[in-house]
């Protein structure tokens, strides 16, 4: 295990209280647009998480109103239209890969979002765990008045699983911005909170689930990912697997002892 909590990024702002981190992407006067630097350098930071030993759940988080805007249409899009095939298929492997990192980091992540939330910055949303807004929320996947296909970063993978097939179709193909209302009553928003509460609400959730049970949430959050690829029958043999070893922890004792004593567990993470 390794300590996370003194990082000290480059192209993102990183904070912690207790076992949560939060980040921030950079740059507020330009609604936080995305640059191969913090791309590659947010894709080595959640890759690194799962061996953190004192961060338990991150909260990325807005900053100065907006959430990201995506990719920096100087930054990255410009360069992109004078690269190669290979040059390119590096670019959105690299993307892909942010995802990847942030779904197999091991711990839960909670996406507080305000203001402007497109592109990747809605791919970053959709590929969190829970997902908080403002009513000032303007979430879209724009990748397609870019002339580019909505199928970016695992969004024809994941969206349709969190709103619905045509739902997530209609997104996908306009690249029009789904508002905050929407999203909640589609069930991509797991809340709305004004935005002087937004802040304050992502982290008291997050520090919720820092409480613990925390090695049996990072259990769930594999679970929830690895299930979308098995059948009924292999998924409920994995979780009989997942529960065994979760049933050898401190925690689940702890658990048992606080109920029989009537008490509220205390959960340390073992």
């Amino acid at each position: 295990m390794t300590n996370m909590a003194g990082l000290k990024p480059t192209h993102f702002e990183w904070s912690v209280d207790g076992r949560v981190a939060t980040i921030r992407l950079s740059r507020p006067e330009r609604k936080n647009p995305l640059t191969f630097e913090s791309y590659a350098e947010l894709r080595d930071t959640f890759r690194a998480l799962p061996y953190a030993g004192d961060i338990d759940v991150i909260v990325f988080a807005s900053n100065g109103g907006n959430f990201c805007s995506g990719g920096d249409v100087h930054d990255i899009i410009g360069p992109l239209v004078a690269m190669d095939m290979k040059e390119l298929l590096n670019f959105t492997r690299m993307t892909g890969d942010l995802v990847k990192a942030m779904l197999h980091c091991g711990k839960p992540i909670i996406a507080a979002v305000d203001g402007v939330c497109v592109g990747a910055g809605a791919i970053i949303a959709m590929c969190s765990d829970m997902r908080l807004a403002t009513p000032e929320a303007k979430c879209g996947f724009l990748f397609t008045r870019v002339g580019l296909a909505g199928c970016d970063m695992g969004a024809c993978a994941m969206l349709p699983r969190i709103i619905g097939q045509g739902r997530a179709a209609e997104l996908l193909y306009t690249g029009r911005s789904m508002s905050a209302d929407e999203g909640y009553a589609w069930g991509f928003w797991n809340a709305l909170h004004a935005g002087d509460k937004l802040d304050t609400e992502a982290q008291k959730l997050a520090q919720r689930l820092a409480a613990g049970p925390t090695f049996a949430h990072g259990i769930t959050k594999t679970q929830l990912n690895q299930e979308w690829n098995m059948g009924l029958d292999q998924a409920i043999e994995a979780e009989a697997q997942a529960q065994a070893i979760c049933m050898q922890t401190q925690d689940f004792e702890r658990a048992y002892r606080a109920f029989v004593g009537k008490e509220r567990p205390v959960f340390a993470g073992d």
